[in-house]
């Protein structure tokens, strides 16, 4: 069985559809259809039930299943291996982070690395979204939590300041109270936030206005005057329009976390990139 077939196998086992499917392997659909069939036939049994809900893996195709996990975690990693012996600075880079982190962060550090290495195209993945770097869907990934798993090479970055903020005409909130004002507040559907927990106690009898995702949003619509917001510094000390408050309390910091697979610590372009980000953000 060859690894591609394995790979369309995996793909409509997980998103239970031939579209979807795909879509992720960019391929066309009736080209995945023929090789699902051929699969089949190949193998002389149903791997899946076709439903009008979608694709459902049967017994045999179940019983394979983990096998074909583990063929696919052998591929991924002969390509991380052979990916990390390459020592020409060109090629691609991906680089994930949340959407602040990217905006208001990183541009300093992808400037200069572009410079210096005008070879290596760089994308630049942003969200909530944590990308999987076994798989290779980020080379390189800022995060505000460790990492886990044994086979990420990670550090911690940046101790990261965070403060509040309120629109540049507004007048300064009673600190420890907040009767009368609004809150602008992360979407908590995620996790929890100790920098929102700490504004909802610092002003207990303001009221939440907005939840957002996005720190970007949450920048914005402070600045049009919606509410008192928390933000990372980089964000809040860069957006025009909006000031910090001095309060008797700064709010709790975050750690910003840099990691890679392991099996890429010999990719030049990535050694590149992790010194430029230690000797522009490193504290």
């Amino acid at each position: 069985m060859e690894w591609g077939d394995v790979r369309i196998f995996l793909a409509v086992a997980r998103t239970g559809t031939l579209g979807a499917a795909a879509r992720s392997l960019r391929l066309s659909h009736p080209t995945l259809g023929r090789r699902l069939r051929a699969l089949e036939d190949a193998t002389g049994q149903a791997l899946f039930q076709r439903t009008a809900d979608g694709f459902v893996l049967t017994e045999e195709g179940t019983a394979v299943l983990s096998l074909a996990e583990q063929m696919e975690e052998s591929a991924l990693a002969m390509e991380r291996r052979l990916a990390g012996e390459q020592q020409r600075l060109q090629g691609t880079l991906k680089v994930s982070s949340a959407d602040w982190f990217g905006a208001y962060v990183l541009p300093p550090v992808i400037a200069e690395y572009s410079r210096d290495y005008p070879l290596v195209e760089i994308e630049v993945l942003t969200g909530t979204r944590l990308f999987n770097l076994a798989q290779r869907e980020a080379d390189v990934a800022f995060r505000i939590v460790p990492f886990e798993g044994p086979d990420i090479v990670q550090r911690r970055l940046i101790h990261m300041q965070y403060g509040v903020y309120v629109a540049a005409s507004s007048s300064d909130p009673v600190d420890g109270d907040g009767t009368g004002e609004r809150l602008i507040a992360m979407d908590t559907s995620t996790g929890t936030f100790p920098d929102i927990e700490w504004l909802k106690r610092r002003f207990p009898n303001a009221s939440v206005v907005l939840q957002s995702n996005n720190r970007n949003v949450q920048a914005q619509m402070c600045g049009m005057g919606l509410g008192i917001a928390v933000l990372p510094r980089p964000v809040g000390d860069q957006i025009i329009g909006i000031r910090r408050l001095d309060l008797a309390e700064d709010p709790p910091h975050r750690e910003i976390w840099m990691g890679y697979h392991r099996d890429l610590r010999r990719l030049h372009r990535l050694r590149a990139f992790v010194d430029l980000a230690v000797k522009h953000l490193a504290n």
